[in-house]
């Protein structure tokens, strides 16, 4: 296993993942918009034709929570069916896939971290069309394991750090909601996990507990008033600025997307299956400011 071909190219995670599979000695091989692209099947067997991977990462998905309220169709040809077409192509060629899915396909109600097995109840359009895809993916494919993760952020793209950097420094204080409860999970700390996953099968082989159902988000949890105040708390020392945080209620800031209050996940699985897992989100964080502020 050498080649790995990345979906999503230019996202946070398949930029991440550029950078990581390297160090596992694998050659990533990045796909995206326009030459590959899921409203048009053709272009995702003629990207497999020519990549020849030995096994793929699929992180093309449609993201923007809430315009999918909008549009579910759209968002569920890019986070269902065309995760079945990816599944197809690697079961054709004895493949293993990566599926990238999120914690919001769970309701948030639980009240503890939720595990593998715990039964999904999304939400809203979002957690449903990527659920779907978590279907379509495991039955298309019978080596796929789908990773699901939560409150990704990385140095490029349109995330929670970034946002919080740009709106802080031109306000004195800011109002950020309090009572929903997650993992911020680095995109390097993550494509590093999943480089780790795959360095693993390269080792000892495709075997049955590979396939299936795997959380994979960096240790700790917080709300997302904590993950700002830990932002600004970091960004000083990079000259970055430092308004005040207010705490506000999800009722106080309302979306057109309902997300689920404490998406907490148990990622002790990946551990004991893959002997991977990844490090504290604060450490996460402190990784993307570096990245963020280096010369």
């Amino acid at each position: 296993m050498r080649r790995v071909l990345v979906t999503g190219r230019g996202g946070q995670l398949a930029t991440a993942l550029e950078a990581a599979l390297p160090a596992q000695g694998f050659e990533p091989i990045l796909v995206g918009q326009p030459e590959f692209e899921f409203d048009r099947p053709g272009t995702v067997a003629a990207a497999f034709a020519a990549a020849r991977p030995d096994a793929v990462v699929n992180c093309a998905a449609w993201t923007a929570v809430d315009a999918a309220e909008d549009d579910e169709a759209g968002a569920f040809r890019a986070n269902a069916l065309g995760p079945a077409m990816v599944a197809a192509q690697c079961a054709a060629a004895g493949l293993p896939l990566v599926q990238v899915s999120t914690d919001y396909v769970f309701d948030g109600r639980k009240g503890a971290p939720y595990v593998e097995d715990d039964a999904p109840n999304p939400l809203c359009a979002y957690g449903r069309t990527k659920l779907a895809g978590e279907w379509a993916a495991l039955a298309g494919n019978p080596r796929t394991m789908v990773l699901r993760t939560a409150w990704v952020f990385a140095p490029m793209g349109n995330n929670f750090v970034r946002t919080m950097l740009r709106v802080g420094a031109g306000r004195p204080e800011l109002r950020v909601v309090a009572d929903q409860r997650g993992s911020p999970t680095a995109a390097p700390d993550l494509a590093d996990a999943i480089a780790a996953v795959l360095a693993r099968i390269r080792t000892a082989g495709w075997r049955d507990e590979h396939r299936g159902v795997f959380h994979a988000v960096a240790a700790g949890a917080t709300t997302w008033h904590g993950f700002a105040e830990a932002i600004f708390a970091a960004a000083p020392p990079h000259g970055g600025p430092w308004p005040r945080v207010a705490p506000i209620t999800t009722a106080e800031y309302p979306t057109k997307a309902t997300r689920p209050a404490d998406g907490r996940l148990d990622a002790a699985r990946l551990g004991r299956v893959f002997g991977v897992a990844l490090p504290p989100w604060q450490d996460g964080l402190a990784r993307v400011m570096r990245a963020l502020h280096a010369p």
